[in-house]
Formats: structure tokens, C-alpha cells, sequence
């Protein structure tokens, strides 16, 4: 499992990285001021990153209210990745339209193609980390499963 401050330098790196890159490329899509643009990417990325956090905390605490577990099977992780861009396309499109003074469908595809660099984003990003920066070796006693989770089923019955 990684480190807290593994996670933070991904998540910070992650953050920098995709601004850098989608910036430009916004902004000669939607031929819009580069500052314009960046502004749309850095507060779409600051809210994104409340989103994420919120988000999860609820589908967890939804999980194990209607599921008893937080385990996700394939289905459940569809859902939840459904579910999650659903939710900041919500989220993100009021604000898009409003900052550029754009149309609800002009700010749908601004939204859209955000989203669509950032899944293709993060494959490669994600992708490229883990080879930068392989993981520790598994610590069997108490490393985390197949899904990333640890053993919450033990702590589920343990209390925790």
C-alpha cells in the first residue's frame, strides 16, 4: 500500500501535471483565452477534488448500509464510476456555463471533453506513476487485498 506522502505527491503531481496539459489544449479547442480556460481547469479541478472526496465517503457509507460490505464487484464499480461523473457533470456544468457565458450545451461539451481527457488522462498518468514509482513490496499480514481495500471485512467484524 502506498504512503501518505506517496499519495500526496501522486495526487499533487496528478493535479499539476493535467493542468498543465489541458489547459492548452482547452483553449485551442474552444479557441478561448488561455487564461479564461485555465481558470474553467483549476476551479473544475479544485471542485472535482471536493467531489471525489464527498462522493466516496457517501457510496462507502451507502455500501455498507444497503451491502454490509465495501467490497465492489465489477457492476458496483461501474455504477460507482457512472454515478461519480454523473454527479460532477452536475456539479461542474452551472459554473462552466455561467464563467464562459456559454449555452447549457456548449457548456455540456466543454464539459464532456474534460472529462474525456482526464479518463485518458489518468490511465496513462496512473499507468506512468506506478512505473516511476513502483509500489513497495506487499506486506502480507496486513497489506491490502486484490481491490486495494485491506482486510475491511475483518475490521467490519472487529468493529472498527
Amino acid at each position: 500500500m502506498r504512503t501518505t506522502p506517496d499519495r500526496i505527491r501522486h495526487a499533487i503531481s496528478f493535479e499539476i501535471i493535467g493542468l498543465v496539459i489541458v489547459t492548452p489544449l482547452g483553449a485551442s479547442a474552444f479557441d478561448t483565452p488561455l487564461d479564461v480556460i485555465g481558470v474553467v481547469a483549476i476551479v473544475s479541478a479544485s471542485i472535482a477534488t471536493a467531489w471525489n472526496y464527498l462522493y466516496n465517503l457517501l457510496f462507502d457509507h451507502a455500501m455498507l448500509r444497503l451491502v454490509g460490505s465495501l467490497r465492489k464487484t465489477i457492476p458496483i464499480r461501474v455504477l460507482h464510476a457512472v454515478l461519480f461523473e454523473g454527479g460532477l457533470l452536475i456539479v461542474l456544468m452551472p459554473f462552466i456555463a455561467w464563467y464562459l457565458g456559454v449555452s447549457w450545451l456548449d457548456a455540456l461539451l466543454v464539459d464532456v471533453s474534460f472529462a474525456a481527457f482526464y479518463l485518458l488522462y489518468a490511465f496513462v498518468f496512473n499507468w506512468a506513476y506506478d512505473v516511476v514509482f513502483p509500489l513497495p513490496p506487499r506486506n502480507s499480514e496486513s497489506g491490502p487485498d486484490d481491490h486495494g481495500y485491506g482486510d475491511r471485512q475483518s475490521a467490519d467484524r472487529a468493529g472498527s
